[in-house]
């Protein structure tokens, strides 16, 4: 029966993936890959010989037609990505809301994704939390953060290591200096790190000492005046 598998793989340590994952990934007819030459490390490890195809986002748009047709004629399809969860920042939402129209089983299997665990580590409240991804780049971006800096619910974005002294610098205009936040890079590899304080006290941790690595940033909501 066809069916459309979102997979999660590790964002680090390669043994964050579940028995079920390694199992559909084996078993199904074909896996797309945001990078194969990232998957393919994490298939090699788990001897999977499963035949993958690149799906990333510069050629989504084009593909999905052909994964459509693929899936009707009674394939089982599985989507992954570089790191974490699909469709999170990553490819993934188009070949699924394809699939929806098209009456064809959608199935995403529990695992990975970078934001829960530096959420719950960061020390912020995280009963109601939104998600900001990557911020716009240029266009939009001061127009969103005046937005964000009146958001209550504590936040959580997505940032590279070169942007991160950049957008804390964003964070200090329109959130305040003093806005508490937390900082985490490089979840469950061997050099992961939590930084927690105010904007500006993380904002000067960082300019002493550049960040490397995949970068969380929980951000505190806006205090509500009482």
């Amino acid at each position: 029966m066809s069916k459309l598998y979102l997979v999660p793989t590790p964002i680090g340590n390669l043994e964050d993936i579940t028995f079920r994952a390694i199992k559909v990934l084996k078993e199904v007819d074909l896996i797309l890959a945001e990078d194969t030459r990232t998957s393919g490390k994490l298939l090699k490890h788990y001897e999977i010989t499963t035949h993958m195809q690149s799906h990333h986002m510069h050629n989504e748009h084009k593909t999905v037609d052909h994964i459509i047709k693929k899936l009707q004629s009674g394939e089982t399809i599985a989507i992954i990505s570089d790191a974490g969860t699909p469709a999170i920042s990553d490819p993934g939402f188009l070949i699924t809301r394809a699939c929806v129209e098209h009456g064809i089983a959608v199935e995403c299997l529990p695992g990975a994704t970078a934001f829960v665990p530096a959420l719950v580590n960061s020390g912020l409240p995280n009963d109601k939390f939104v998600f900001e991804g990557f911020l716009p780049v240029k266009k939009g971006r001061q127009t969103r953060l005046k937005l964000l800096a009146e958001e209550t619910r504590t936040m959580i974005f997505y940032e590279s290591p070169h942007k991160l002294i950049k957008t804390l610098g964003h964070f200090v205009t329109y959130f305040g200096a003093d806005r508490p936040i937390s900082v985490s890079r490089e979840l469950s590899k061997l050099y992961e790190e939590t930084v927690r304080g105010t904007v500006q006290e993380v904002l000067l941790h960082y300019e002493k000492k550049p960040p490397k690595g995949e970068i969380v940033i929980i951000a505190g909501g806006k205090k509500k005046d009482i």
